[in-house]
């Protein structure tokens, strides 16, 4: 019998509601459904299939990618008084014996494992003996982007209807485009599920990118606005990230280096400072972030070109979880995009599969470059729309752009004349009046637009077609060959009835005055103040002691509310949003008795 979802929302996760969004996931894994949720960083994924797990009863099975984020997760359940286990290589064997013993006894509803620990033999044939009611993949888009080159047994999972054909899969993740859902549905579902996707915008944090001419000097300018806050500085390499840290350091801003390389003792050393203390700047290469979930990080600062749209949107969603205002900025250069392209092509993966992450990084080019509102562009990639959003760069301090009607109605034209399936190098050329061979073979050189554009070199039609696909004139097919197409809005502008403007300076000029912000949420007034921060004390306290991040015990939100309705009893502490049962049995009578002090 399936137990009432609302009520375990509410008793064990304190919450009064669904976020919007997860419900009708839960609904679909309710009913026996298989899920792709797609939903944005800091929405509460985990959620879904966390009170799915606990109505339907019997064992959940969470397949998770890192150790730290199957930790951490485990930390907040049992805090929440759900028993939860995993079995991993951060533990001794002793534990995970243990662990397992309490899996078969029948006594814990989640098991977090790794992919590979799942997809042994051993695991799957103990596994199909036990009462298994549910799967979910967190972070399913590596089912998708890592594949076989990266963690193979991520591209196993796609097997696991084959030895568990009833059992219901929920896969989620906050990055996953149009080809990378019809990817994950196909591989992991056959195309038998219901996909949900939320919205992708997140509107409080501004957008801002920028050519790099001086990366330490524009990182420090950035910084001056964003003195004593706590953000995440993304570096391409593990050399670059120990010397951006001691450029900070240097220069009096707090900061911590996160890198791959190091010994595993000094990342967990220099994470938990990050999790814990406030004002910390972590720089860090990609190996830092999957799983983070800390409210307070006022900004991420990419020094160089992410790898793709989707990972600069999961990069960046680190930022503002709180709600409040948050900054994403990036720089850029080409010598970025040329070690992208190194990196792609020393991927031990498929030609097709190179191809595509090829256009992805073509599509992440595009966004740099992109003259129209930042954000707009980039919920276009995800399939989503957004109206001018007056929260980038582009939007707070326009740039001087060109009339580009006649340009790109030539670029459009010659699109168009050779059948709409050709990528930008083809096209280029043919603008530019390359006899290469594939236009000689193809006849292109017979037609009008032959030569129309020499006066343009390589690099600006580079940029002219980049901005035109940004602009959603242009789209370009990620899934087949990088061909490019004209959409409605293409025709509109091949007609005469759009204007297409295009930016020939790619380095915008610092603004001249501070950037706006978004609205901040209501501030406390002093008093509230200052019991929050002596509850923020106490959380910290209470997480050193268990060793678990502080956002475990208590999200800053709940925190924020304890402040504000300050509880006198159990049950008026039991109405602070994230309390449910086994935190108000745990914690109420430490964080009353500091909220009496207060008083």
């Amino acid at each position: 019998m399936i137990a009432d979802d609302r009520r375990i929302l509410r008793d064990v996760f304190g919450f009064e509601d669904y976020r919007e969004g997860q419900e009708p996931v839960v609904r679909a894994l309710l009913s026996g459904r298989n899920a792709l949720a797609v939903m944005p960083t800091g929405s509460g994924k985990s959620l879904c299939f966390q009170v799915s797990a606990l109505a339907l009863g019997g064992l959940t099975i969470v397949v998770s990618p890192l150790v730290a984020l199957m930790q951490d997760q485990v930390a907040a359940l049992r805090l929440a008084g759900v028993p939860a286990e995993t079995i991993n290589s951060a533990h001794d064997r002793t534990d995970n014996i243990a662990a397992w013993r309490r899996v078969a006894a029948g006594e814990t509803r989640l098991l977090y494992l790794s992919p590979e620990r799942l997809m042994t033999e051993r695991m799957l044939a103990a596994l199909t003996k036990l009462p298994i009611q549910l799967i979910a993949i967190d972070e399913a888009h590596c089912i998708s982007q890592w594949g076989p080159a990266f963690r193979p047994d991520y591209e196993a999972l796609t097997e696991l209807h084959q030895h568990f054909p009833d059992v219901p899969i929920a896969a989620l993740t906050a990055t996953a485009d149009n080809a990378t859902r019809r990817d994950i549905a196909t591989k992991l579902f056959n195309g038998d599920a219901e996909i949900f996707v939320a919205g992708f915008d997140r509107p409080n944090i501004k957008l801002a990118v920028e050519m790099r001419r001086n990366g330490s000097q524009q990182l420090l300018a950035f910084m001056e606005r964003h003195s004593g806050e706590s953000g995440i500085v993304y570096c391409l390499s593990r050399k670059k990230t120990e010397k951006v840290s001691r450029l900070l350091t240097e220069n009096g801003i707090p900061s911590l280096p996160y890198h791959a390389g190091m010994d595993k003792w000094d990342r967990d050393r220099n994470q938990d400072i990050f999790m814990t203390e406030p004002g910390q700047v972590m720089v860090a290469t990609i190996a830092f972030g999957m799983g983070i979930d800390k409210p307070d990080v006022r900004f991420v600062f990419h020094t160089d070109l992410p790898g793709s749209m989707e990972a600069y949107y999961q990069e960046i969603g680190r930022a503002g979880r709180d709600g409040k205002a948050a900054e994403a900025h990036m720089l850029y250069g080409l010598d970025d995009i040329r070690m992208r392209r190194v990196f792609i092509e020393q991927e031990e993966s498929s030609s097709d599969r190179r191809r595509r992450e090829h256009q992805r990084l073509d599509a992440l080019i595009g966004y740099c470059e992109a003259a129209t509102c930042r954000r707009s562009t980039l919920l276009a990639y995800f399939g989503d729309t957004g109206a001018r959003c007056g929260n980038c760069d582009t939007c707070l301090n326009p740039i001087d752009l060109l009339d580009g009607e006649v340009i790109g109605q030539q670029a459009l034209t010659a699109i168009l004349r050779t059948g709409q399936r050709f990528g930008a190098a083809h096209i280029i050329d043919v603008l530019r009046g390359s006899e290469t061979e594939k236009v000689l073979n193809a006849r292109h050189d017979k037609l009008p637009v032959f030569g129309g554009g020499a006066e343009y070199s390589k690099d600006s039609w580079r940029s002219i077609l980049r901005q035109l696909v940004a602009a959603g004139f242009l789209k370009l097919d990620i899934e087949g060959y990088g061909g490019l197409s004209l959409t409605d809005k293409g025709q509109a502008l091949l007609n005469g009835s759009e204007h297409f403007a295009y930016r020939e300076d790619r380095a915008p000029k610092y603004p001249a005055r501070k950037a706006q912000r978004a609205a901040p949420l209501p501030e406390l007034d002093d008093k509230d103040d200052a019991l929050l921060s002596a509850l923020k004390n106490l959380r910290l306290q209470l997480a050193k002691e268990r060793d678990v991040p502080a956002y475990v015990v208590f999200s800053d939100r709940s925190l924020i509310d304890m402040a504000r309705r300050r509880p006198h009893d159990a049950a008026t502490f039991a109405e602070v949003h994230g309390v449910g049962e086994a935190k108000l049995r745990d914690f109420s009578k430490l964080f009353l008795q500091a909220i009496a002090n207060a008083a």
